[in-house]
């Protein structure tokens, strides 16, 4: 084996996550006409709105996962992909060059310089899971998450939104989301949440792009030759 290969409950685990949170990304990405200071209920319902109207989009990405036992923080930057229903893409640029790819029947995790692919089928992707309902556009705020605003004030001083989301469904792994949506045009701008070993999550978009009609083959993957491609059964968290 040329890559060292990963225990299949933390590509689990991760392939959960990663899902999860693109479904966070998929609210908030299309209004225009914001409105300082809405009732919780009336920001909600224009997330909704603009969940339902996401077709798909693609965002630069900036992440950084900080490391609790290591006490070091990870940086990484790329463009990410997302087409309803069930097709994702995260194309890693920095530090190293990496792919996710998740379409209806395969999830491919690509790391060329180790020259491997690690491959699951689709169906074994839980469908009761909260991020699978994400994916497939079956997502619902009011039903799926406990929600509040972060501070008393619901507003920071750049006149931004700081939306604390709580999933109903505990099998994410993830106890909390805390969003930073745009108090004029209603988009995530920044997503933070730590996992149950404490690993803290930060996750900010730019140049968003929203409902162009992404083709279905941006979420295929081939196997360039040479490279070893891994079966890893899904197993959950």
């Amino acid at each position: 084996m040329k890559g060292k290969m990963q225990k299949p409950s933390v590509l689990s685990l991760r392939l959960l996550r990663i899902v999860f949170v693109v479904g966070i990304l998929t609210f908030c990405l299309s209004f225009e006409n914001g409105a300082a200071g809405l009732p919780l209920d009336d920001v909600i319902s224009k997330m909704q709105e603009s969940y339902e109207n996401t077709q798909d989009f693609e965002a630069d990405f900036h992440q950084e996962v900080t490391l609790r036992a290591m006490k070091r923080k990870n940086r990484e930057e790329g463009t990410v992909y997302f087409k309803k229903p069930g097709r994702m893409l995260w194309r890693y640029s920095k530090p190293k060059n990496k792919k996710m790819i998740i379409n209806p029947e395969k999830i491919w995790l690509y790391l060329p310089e180790d020259r491997i692919a690690y491959l699951q089928p689709a169906d074994q992707l839980p469908s009761s899971q909260l991020g699978f309902k994400f994916l497939t556009g079956m997502g619902n705020l009011r039903k799926d998450f406990d929600m509040r605003y972060t501070e008393s004030e619901p507003i920071d001083g750049q006149g931004n939104y700081l939306i604390t989301l709580i999933p109903k469904d505990r099998r994410t792994g993830i106890a909390k989301f805390f969003l930073t949506v745009d108090g004029r045009t209603f988009r995530i701008i920044q997503c933070r949440f730590a996992d149950s070993s404490g690993n803290m999550t930060l996750l900010r978009l730019k140049n968003l792009k929203i409902n162009n009609k992404l083709p279905e083959s941006l979420f295929t993957f081939t196997p360039p030759p040479g490279v070893e491609v891994v079966s890893v059964p899904f197993q959950n968290p």
